[in-house]
Parts: C-alpha cells; structure tokens; sequence
C-alpha cells in the first residue's frame, strides 16, 4: 500500500493538476504523522492512506480524498483548521473538520465508557444525531467516516476484546444500515461481516467453511449456469455481462437462521448459487427476465421487481429465483450497468469526479429522510425515543401505497392506515377514525401492501389519538414518525393538565398566604423562562408549593425555637435593612404583619423610627407623602414575626386542641386565640402566631387543612368586628 498506488487509482478519473493536489495532502499527512503508530504496529499513515484509497475505488473527487487523508492531522498532529485552509482551502478544511468533531464524539464514548462497558443510549443517540447534521451539511464527510471505520474494522485485532465487541455492535447497528440507506451496497456488506466476525467468532468460521468446501464445486456450477444463460442471451441478440454474485457470509447467517426455522439445509439456500446479469437498457432486463424463466422453473413468490418499484435507496433490479441444472435453487439478479453504478456507489455517485459537484434535485429528494430524522430528534424527549427511530426509519423495507389523488408514499414494511394518516399530515393523524383500503372499510392495524390506495376517514369529534395506538402488541403503529407525533401530543395534553392543576395550586397558595409577588415575578425568582413552565412544573410534581416558599422567603433552615421575648412589640429591630442607611430603628407595622417572602417598604415615621409595611397594604399605596418611603429589604438575622391566621372549620369538641396541637409541633407560639361561633354550625378560629416566614406558615396551613372538621385556613390581615370586640374585651 502506498501513495503511487493510489496516485494509480485516482489517475483512471482525476485530471493532472488534481492528482498533484492529493499528492501534496498525502505528503503533508505523512510528514504530521512522522512517528506516530497505530495499535497494531503499523505506521499510522496507512490508516489515513487505506480510507482514501477505499473513497478513490468510488472515485470521489479530489478534495474528498485530500480530506481522507487529512482527516485526523487536526485531532493527533496538532495542525490547526488555519493551517489546513491556507493549504488546501476551505472545502477540504470543512471536511477534515466534520470528520474531527465526529472521531472528538467517540473518543468521549470511549472516556465514559468507566473500564471498556457499553456506550449508554445518550452517547450512541448523541453520536449518531452528529453525524446525520454533518450528513445534511455535506454528505462527503459521512462518505468519509464510513472508510474510517471500515479500516478501523479490519484492525479491530489490536484493541482489548470488550471494546472489540463495543465497536463492532456500533458498526452492526448503525454505520452498516447506514450504508445500506446511503446506497453503498459494497460498503455494507464489507462492515457486516467484519463485525460479524468480532461478534460472532465461532459462527463466522463455521459458515466460512462451508463455503470454503463447497468452493470449487460451487464455481464449477456457476460457470455452468453461466455459460448457458450467456448463449441465450447472445442468441436473443441481447448484449449482457452475466458473473456469478459474491457470497457474503453475513447474509448467508440471516438466511441460515430464517431457513432453519422451516426444517430447511444449507444446500436449500437460493443465493449460495447466483447470478448477476447486467444489460444495457431497461428493456433488456424484462427481455432477460423472460428468457430466464424459460430456461429454468421460477420459484412462486421469489419473484421482485425494484426497477418498477426501487428501494428506498434508490436501488433498482429485478430479482428472481429459480430452479436451474439439477434442481439446485439460484437466484438471478438482472439490471442495466447504470443501476448497476448506483448500486455500488449509491449516494457518492452525486460526488464523482467533478470538483465541488452538487446534488442534483434527485439527491436532494433522497437526503429529506436525514432532515426528517433530525426534525424528530428535537421533538423527542430521550436519547432511546432517538434511537428507536433512527433503527426503525434508518433500515426498513419499504412498501409503495398511493393517496386517492395517485400520488405515491413510501413507508416501511408493516406500516399501517394510521402511519399513512401521519405521514400525510399531523393533523389528519390526530383526526384518523377509519380508513378504506382499495374502496374497502379495513382495520386501522392493516398493514399496507405495494399498491394499495389508501384513504383517510376523519372526524372533527376526534379529539387525538389512541393511547393504545402506541402499544406495540396492538399493531396500530409501525413508524417512528407517528409515534413521535402520538407521544408529542399526549405530552402536550399532559403538560395543559398539569399547568391547570399548578396554576390552581399556586393561585390558592398566593391568596392563603397573602403573597404580594405576581407569579411573573415568582417565575422570575426561581429562574423559570415564564409562569406557563412554572404552573407546569408545580402540577406534574417537579416542584412543591413548600420549595417555592422557602426559597422565596430564604428560609432553608429550621425554624429557631420561639422565644417570647423576641415577640414584636411596638419599638424594636425588626430584622429589616434599610437601604443606604445605617442602623436604624425598624418596627413591622400591625395593619398588614409582613413576613420574610413579601415584599416591603418603609415609612419614615416621625418618632419611632421605619415603619415596614406589605408594598401592597393600603397605607401604603394610599400614602399621602411618598418622599418619606423608603426602599428597605429582609435582613440575615433569624427572629420570630407576628401573624394572624383564620381557621373556618365545623364546630365540635376537640377542634381548637387539634388546632393548637399541630401549631405547636411546628414549635411555633400562640400569643393569642379567638373563637366566632356561626349560627349554621361553624367556627372561625382567630390565631396570633409568631413565625420565622412565609415558608413556615405555609407548613403550618398544610397541616391544619388535615385536621378533621377543619374547611379553610388562611392569613388574615384584619380580624373580623367580633373578633376584634373580643380582642378588647
């Protein structure tokens, strides 16, 4: 392996002045990876080398493979993007870029992998959501990273078995189908059995073998076939390339594990013996299909027509199986050389020899399924919900149905009318009540064949989905995109209940307790974006009343232990700062009893120093001299502060000692205690307290609501006339 054999290679398609090019990158890479080894011993060079050589057998152009080169000089040699692009330029700079934010992803993986254990779901989901942006952005630099790893693959032998096994599932579960979306039918299987291989080990061997002992009489046969497919075709004046099919042994396991399902052998596998014919134009294929099958029997329901139909990769062919020379089954493949083209190259095809070429509306129509899984990944709530969609839209087989209008939808194998309904539009998804299928009223868990005509039936009484539709058991939903929808519009539904359930819970906090915040301004304190999320967050559970209390009263710590001489008389330090001033005298005034967690102002009185009031008493926002209010706040000193509280509750023997019970296990001090009987068998307990805050009596009022009899509490800020005549007598 060498630069002259890839010079080579790139010289059958690459004009002069670009082969120079690629021979600068490769010697610059050479000389950034001066001394460093792989792993496995080898020069790290032919790591860089090998992936360049892999895209040049696709023949992409020349800044492609000048990044292959270049593709980790950033990450391991310390040259930086600036020095790439003054080189090379800012194509081949972007490139190297993507490549080294994807290797960056994975070598974090590995980091927190905690001694060689599997990726969790965050990591792969994060991995895989890198990769699909730099697909949309340019697909050369996943084109690039999928001849990484397969050389990556083919050297997995030097690395600890544990992270063999790690890198070789990744390789199965994603980098492969993901070829096989991209078209790369080569590439797929090359990754598929070089992990297979890893994990696998014993299976690999034994299917290699029977291969292996099965070789020359294989290729004596197919030779056979060969010749006389050959003669025919050139009798019929029908110019054809017909080649026995590469055995990958992957494939040959999957078909093993299927055949043996049904009692059948080794020998009994269709594609151990195949043929591939290729044709010049789309009617020598059908010409070749009828020619076929009158040579041989074909085998009923073996029989598939993608050039009619492609695949979702665009891949076209027709695919028969028959009963050829003595009665072995053989299944023939038979395309034009053009699809042939797109069969092996796939998506790079739109990157082939021209510098900086552009995807032509074909390749854009073909990249709308990455931006579609990118659409679902900001919707989706967790890196599993990610995955799964990714896993089950990145690889499926794909039916064709049509809208009553004729046009043509493409689903995955098992998709059903509900998948259809969203497929077409979210709406008529969440609306679906029924669906005919070919004129006829079918099941909503039908699953849809090739050709199907498929109508919606919709109803404005429909108010969404099913929740059943989500259970797989039940067969409604088979595609990533409608469960993502479903799920999307239960949360939805979910988070409407809980912002009524919080705003009512916070509503009934806020007047209990007489709080002077608006819940704008409560949101705000507790860095909530708007009182949506805060609502949202108190009714599914994420935060309590009792959290927001105290941290808006700043209580965080228990309530000290009341000490009756502390209670607020008349003068005294109220624990109140005054804002620019030093110490000055503060009292709490009695018409509105404010406590830590309302807001507050003082008032310069004329001899007893600051008054603090609620900024929303009366006699504040009625003040006739505001040039003597002040800007005070809520100081650090832990003190006791005096509150009125009403209790209404059913009256019978024992109420006021359960009251008082419970108050006092608070440890909080009852200074004073008046009862107004109602004539329709109520009582109003009038209860003066001394507590440290909001957050405090706000677990006193929790715990009295759980006395029996007892109807509502809440803070009083003026005792009732008999109450207060009470109170004078």
């Amino acid at each position: 392996m060498s630069k002259e054999k890839l010079l080579s290679s790139l010289g059958r398609y690459l004009p002069e002045d670009r082969l120079g090019f690629v021979a600068e990158a490769y010697d610059f890479a050479e000389s950034s990876h001066e001394g460093q080894v792989r792993l496995s011993g080898e020069p790290y060079i032919r790591h860089p080398l090998s992936t360049a050589l892999h895209l040049a057998d696709l023949k992409l152009d020349a800044n492609c493979i000048a990044a292959a080169l270049l593709h980790d000089v950033i990450e391991d040699c310390d040259v930086t993007p600036e020095q790439l692009d003054e080189r090379f330029g800012p194509e081949v700079t972007r490139l190297v870029d993507g490549v080294s934010k994807l290797t960056r992803l994975e070598l974090m993986a590995i980091r927190r992998a905690n001694g060689h254990r599997i990726d969790d779901s965050a990591t792969q989901a994060e991995n895989l959501r890198k990769m699909l942006v730099a697909m949309a952005q340019d697909i050369r630099v996943v084109l690039i990273k999928l001849a990484d790893r397969l050389h990556n693959m083919s050297t997995l032998r030097a690395l600890p078995r544990q992270r063999q096994l790690n890198i070789a599932r990744e390789t199965m579960d994603i980098y492969a189908p993901l070829a096989h979306r991209l078209g790369m039918a080569d590439l797929k299987w090359k990754l598929e059995d070089l992990a297979f291989r890893v994990l696998q080990p014993d299976r690999y061997r034994q299917i290699s073998r029977l291969l292996i002992q099965k070789r020359t009489k294989r290729e004596r046969y197919v030779s056979q076939v060969t010749h006389l497919l050959k003669s025919a075709l050139d009798d019929a004046g029908i110019e054809a390339d017909v080649t026995g099919r590469p055995k990958h042994i992957y494939s040959i396991h999957r078909k093993m594990a299927r055949y043996a399902a049904q009692g059948k052998e080794f020998d009994q596998i269709h594609d151990l013996f195949a043929l591939r014919v290729l044709v010049r134009e789309v009617v020598d294929c059908y010409a070749t299909l009828g020619i076929t099958h009158g040579i041989w029997h074909p085998i009923p329901g073996q029989f598939d027509d993608y050039i009619a139909n492609p695949r979702e990769n665009s891949y076209q062919s027709l695919h028969t199986s028959v009963i050829a020379e003595d009665g072995v089954p053989m299944e023939i493949q038979i395309r034009t050389f053009e699809m042939h083209q797109v069969s092996e190259f796939g998506i790079a095809a739109h990157w082939r020899y021209k510098e900086g070429a552009k995807g032509t509306s074909h390749f854009e129509d073909r990249m709308t399924w990455v931006r579609q899984l990118l659409e679902w990944q900001r919707e989706v709530s967790g890196a599993e919900e990610f995955l799964e969609s990714v896993k089950t839209d990145l690889l499926p087989n794909q039916v064709f149905v049509y809208t009553p209008k004729g046009e043509v939808k493409e689903l995955p194998a098992g998709a059903t009318p509900i998948d259809f309904a969203y497929r077409i539009h979210t709406d008529i998804g969440h609306k679906c009540s029924g669906a005919r299928v070919n004129g006829k009223l079918t099941s909503l868990d039908y699953s849809l064949q090739n050709g199907d005509t498929v109508q919606i039936l919709t109803s404005n009484k429909v108010q969404g989905p099913r929740l059943d539709w989500l259970n797989s058991d039940m067969g409604y939903v088979n595609t990533a995109g409608a469960r993502q929808a479903i799920r999307l519009w239960f949360r939805k539904q979910e988070r409407a209940e809980n912002m009524q359930r919080g705003q009512e819970l916070m509503d009934k906090e806020r007047k209990r307790l007489g709080l002077d915040f608006t819940v704008d301004e409560i949101a705000d304190k507790l860095s909530f974006t708007t009182k949506d999320d805060l609502y949202t967050a108190i009714g599914s559970g994420a935060i309590s009343i009792h959290q927001i209390t105290t941290r808006l009263s700043g209580a965080e710590k228990q309530a000290p232990v009341y000490d009756p001489g502390t209670e607020a008389g008349p003068d005294f330090n109220a624990g109140v700062t005054v804002m620019g001033v030093g110490d000055v005298l503060t009292r709490l005034a009695r018409c509105c009893q404010p406590l830590p967690g309302n807001e507050i102002m003082g008032f310069i009185t004329r001899a007893h120093g600051v008054s603090v009031h609620r900024k929303s008493c009366h006699n504040i926002t009625n003040v006739t001299e505001p040039e003597r209010l002040i800007e005070v706040g809520w100081g650090s000193t832990a003190r006791l502060y005096p509150v009125r509280i009403e209790i209404e509750g059913k009256d019978r023997v024992g109420l006021l000692r359960d009251i008082t019970t419970v108050v006092s296990a608070e440890k909080v001090n009852i200074s004073g205690v008046v009862t107004e009987a109602h004539q329709d068998g109520t009582v109003t307990e009038h209860l003066s307290l001394g507590t440290n805050g909001i957050s405090q009596l706000s677990r006193i009022f929790n715990r009295l609501e759980k006395v029996p009899g007892v109807l509502r509490v809440r803070r009083s800020d003026h005792h009732s006339q008999a109450a207060k005549a009470a109170i004078a007598s």
